[in-house]
């Protein structure tokens, strides 16, 4: 038997930004989707929270899952879902998520405080833009656009 625990902070933005999310009650229902449909899919979510144009998902990676594989169960059958069963009260209005994420590895010691952090969305975002937090996960994490 393998045993494996690697946390991953996942992080994705709704298409161009736009407030989809904007009803807490709307989020709500969709955090409860993600979590379920990966349960149904082994998937382990710790934690899964976001704001008005964007999700954090903290999940720990199963033996055989990549980050990408995650992302796109997630992402995909979630923006299905929400067009399908018309989450957002607008059958006009097609939901979808920006194909670009932020995943970055969690070590054991600071989960609790990413789980707080993510927990806290709302909190959050009451003081910060989704704009200033990309910009400081960008930096704090040295990531660059790479144009291919």
């Amino acid at each position: 038997m393998s045993y494996v625990k690697i946390y991953i902070h996942l992080v994705w933005n709704t298409k161009n930004r736009h407030p989809y999310l904007s009803a807490l009650e709307v989020r709500q229902k969709v955090w409860q989707h993600i979590r379920q449909n990966a349960k149904e899919k082994e998937i382990f979510i710790d934690r899964i929270n976001g704001h008005k144009e964007h999700c954090h998902c903290l999940f720990s990676l199963g033996k055989n899952q990549t980050i990408q594989q995650i992302a796109q169960l997630l992402k995909g059958e979630s923006s299905h879902w929400i067009n399908k069963e018309n989450i957002l009260g607008n059958e006009r209005l097609k939901f979808k998520w920006q194909e670009e994420y932020f995943a970055v590895s969690v070590s054991e010691s600071v989960v609790g405080k990413v789980r707080k952090y993510i927990e806290n969305q709302e909190t959050h975002h009451q003081k910060k833009t989704y704009q200033q937090e990309y910009n400081e996960f960008i930096k704090r994490f040295g990531f660059e656009r790479l144009e291919g």
